[in-house]
């Protein structure tokens, strides 16, 4: 697929433009370099991983501050890497894009060789504090690192619709991470919330891609709605909201009220995948979709930790 890139003048015009009536700040362009947002959400999970591994082991927290601190500082700082040299790479076609269009990359607030250093530099130091946890956490964070940046940022992003499943592998990771630098992630419970964060981002990600469509269509990004259309994409976000299903049933351990709460989340969630096919407001829809998939994961692994805490 090839991608039309929009020569540097008009970037820069189109950014000037922009600017004029929000000048960005150091703070906003570190905002939108680091993709804060997206990296505490990331975060989380790592967090209930690490949790849940001293509640499974009847470990105390206090005896494991430090290397709490490793992986939390250690995680985050790879996943911002991750995150800057994906800016870094997508200045071309984030310029085109309206939610992206201000980013310092595009903008040339922060220069672009700047960006790639700053992006290795953080993932270098973050892989070096992991590796004093526990080298299988390492493991699991590179994988992370070299799906979002390599697989799926430079290689199938512009090309494939299988985008998403590949970028997907990379947030599915974040829980491995937290439990490991406790101890080996052969547990059910790690797997399971492995499988879930893989399988949540699908739908999560089409909504988003069905919001952005026409951005997304005029950057030429190979989303699955840009390619198949709306239609398809439905009935995608519908089948894996329904593969969520079963899975909290794998996390007996958890309690009851672990169980009935994700339960009534994923028919609730599946219940308004299945409205998108009686409404013809598909924008309209996606937005409810995209809110509905940020407080499922969300509330999901906080209850994680609430049910664990002890009384």
């Amino acid at each position: 697929m090839n991608i039309e890139e929009t020569p540097t003048s008009q970037k820069i015009e189109k950014s000037t433009a922009s600017n004029d009536k929000s000048v960005p700040t150091l703070a906003s362009d570190l905002k939108a370099l680091f993709k804060l947002v997206v990296l505490i959400a990331n975060a989380l999970p790592v967090l209930t991983g690490f949790w849940l591994a001293l509640y499974f082991t009847d470990a105390f927290f206090a005896d494991y501050w430090g290397i709490f601190l490793l992986t939390i500082i250690g995680s985050t700082m790879v996943m911002a890497g991750a995150l800057i040299l994906n800016n870094w790479y997508d200045a071309d076609i984030d310029a085109v894009m309206a939610r992206t269009k201000n980013r310092p990359t595009v903008t040339g607030t922060i220069p672009l060789n700047l960006v790639l250093k700053l992006g290795i530099v953080l993932s270098i130091l973050g892989f070096i504090l992991l590796f004093f946890t526990t080298i299988e956490a390492t493991l699991y964070a590179f994988v992370g690192w070299f799906t979002y940046v390599v697989l799926y940022t430079m290689w199938s992003k512009r090309r494939y619709t299988l985008n998403t499943v590949i970028g997907s592998l990379s947030g599915a990771v974040t829980p491995l991470i937290g439990w490991a630098a406790i101890e080996p992630a052969y547990h059910i419970v790690p797997i399971v919330l492995f499988l879930l964060l893989f399988i949540w981002q699908m739908p999560h990600t089409f909504a988003i891609a069905m919001k952005k469509y026409e951005e997304y269509k005029a950057a030429e990004v190979a989303m699955l709605p840009v390619v198949y259309g709306f239609e398809m994409t439905k009935r995608q976000i519908v089948v894996y909201i329904a593969c969520l299903l079963p899975l909290p049933f794998f996390l007996a351990q958890l309690g009851t009220t672990f169980i009935v709460i994700a339960t009534v989340l994923n028919i609730c969630w599946l219940a308004a995948g299945i409205g998108g096919f009686f409404t013809k407001k598909d924008l309209k829809w996606a937005q409810v979709m995209f809110l509905c998939s940020v407080n499922y994961v969300t509330i999901l692994f906080l209850m994680m930790i609430i049910v664990t805490l002890p009384v």
